[in-house]
């Protein structure tokens, strides 16, 4: 088959197309910006990109365009294959006609932490032996690349490598299909992490997304397992709704008979289930977040077999996700670090993550709003609430609609806004010194601000 991704580009678009690829059929692709280093990844597959949305591209003839979220009516290409009749579908429909049917779907949802979760349960099955596929909204350091499509159909017909894990989106599917895209997956085993609103582009308050989480549990079978995050209430009502699967609970904050807890610092701790200790987790990853996260990966894997034990263990050498926390070098004795971190809730737990690794020196948080529930000021009365641990925090003005110096006024002196990332990257040199962290948060490039800053620093 011959299929022609628009949004080649975007981590799932372009996860699916090394997939695609790695199965046999041959894929093309077109982005509004195609460079590097995901163009370079894609081309180093055997995939021809080009450049903008034209019609011209329709005289590819693929047997499919398979059509990103990003893309919407109006668009040169859309309209043309529209006039065409030329056979479209969307990635995550393509995704579980092409790849998904037949396997053991594990689908990991919820607000906050879902590559870092999917990355820690794909690593638990691979040291488990179960050689899974998976599909990850970013690049694990265990594996190098955020998607395989693993072992051949015989040998998954054999029961090797059936399993298949998935970073599970609530956003929506296509400008044609408006549900979530994790109701395409039919998973087996669902973990839902967390739930707090967000996409305020698409949803217009926390029930309607709470329907599109009871839409995915309705698609569980009776055999299925639904890993739950005991402290969150709106999970609670989801479930409220339905249930028809065995719920496997973590996260409880006092002994509950059969959910999973922790016990201990979240780099090392013992598995509690119950009162019964059934595993041990001592690795390098910071926060209560990845704690929970971690919670969540032995209670999935479980679901296919892996002893929690087992699971502990191959989380010891778990390395993470680039992205998250990740160290990107070291100026003048100033550590600069990146992370995705863009919803008030996810910074907050990154902010508490590196506090209680450093402990009393000092944290300079540097972000910019910039997730469309941000630009759209939803969130915005949160932030300084989620900057609290940080001892200065530098938020970049964009073109938001709303002003980041009044919401970020609690803060006082705490809190510097300029408006570019030079001004940003001055503003954070003139403040640094030796021994302070610097922690950036954005979901995008930030203008290589990393960069700058450690070449201003030195």
């Amino acid at each position: 088959m011959h299929i022609h991704i628009l949004g080649i580009c975007g981590t799932f678009m372009g996860g699916l197309a090394a997939i695609a690829r790695e199965a046999g059929h041959r894929v093309t692709g077109c982005d509004a910006n195609v460079y590097p280093p995901m163009s370079d990844q894609l081309r180093a597959l055997g995939i021809e990109l080009s450049e903008g949305y034209t019609a011209d591209q329709l005289a590819l003839k693929p047997d499919m365009f398979v059509i990103g979220n990003a893309m919407t009516r109006g668009n040169a290409l859309i309209e043309a294959l529209l006039d065409a009749g030329a056979p479209f579908t969307s990635g995550p429909q393509w995704l579980a006609d092409h790849v998904l049917a037949g396997r053991h779907v594990l689908a990991v949802a919820g607000t906050h932490g879902k590559t870092t979760t999917t990355a820690m349960l794909t690593w638990i099955l691979e040291q488990a032996g179960l050689q899974p596929g998976f599909l990850v909204g970013g690049v694990p350091q265990n594996f190098g690349i955020s998607a395989r499509l693993g072992p051949d159909d015989a040998r998954v017909a054999a029961g090797v490598g059936r399993y298949f894990v998935i970073e599970a989106d609530e956003y929506d599917t296509a400008f044609f299909d408006k549900r979530s895209k994790f109701v395409h997956y039919r998973p087996r085993t669902a973990i839902l992490n967390n739930l707090e609103y967000d996409h305020a582009d698409i949803f217009a308050d926390l029930a309607a997304i709470e329907t599109q989480f009871h839409h995915l549990v309705r698609t569980v079978p009776a055999s299925g397992r639904l890993v739950v995050n005991a402290r969150e209430e709106a999970l609670g009502r989801v479930l409220a709704r339905g249930c028809w699967s065995e719920v496997q609970r973590f996260g409880a904050r006092k002994e509950e008979p059969g959910a999973l807890r922790a016990r201990g610092e979240p780099h090392a701790f013992d598995v509690l289930r119950g009162s019964l200790k059934i595993a041990r987790v001592d690795w390098p990853l910071l926060g209560e977040h990845n704690q929970l996260n971690a919670l969540a990966a032995i209670g999935a894997a479980e679901h296919v077999g892996v002893a929690p034990d087992v699971a502990g263990k191959a989380l010891a050498s778990f390395q993470g996700v680039r992205r998250r926390l990740e160290l990107r070098g070291e100026a003048r004795g100033i550590k600069v670090y990146d992370d995705f971190a863009h919803h008030p809730t996810a910074m907050r737990s990154t902010v508490n993550g590196l506090r209680r690794k450093v402990g009393l020196q000092r944290i300079l948080a540097v972000f910019e709003p910039r997730s469309n529930t941000m630009k759209l000021g939803a969130m915005k009365a949160q932030l300084p609430w989620s900057l609290e641990e940080a001892d200065l925090s530098f938020c970049l003005q964009g073109n938001y609609g709303w002003d980041a110096a009044e919401a970020l006024a609690p803060m006082g002196s705490q809190a510097v806004v300029t408006d570019s990332v030079d001004k940003l990257v001055a503003a954070v040199v003139k403040a640094a010194k030796p021994g302070d962290h610097v922690l950036v948060m954005s979901n995008g490039g930030f203008g290589g601000i990393h960069d700058k800053l450690l070449k201003a620093l030195g």
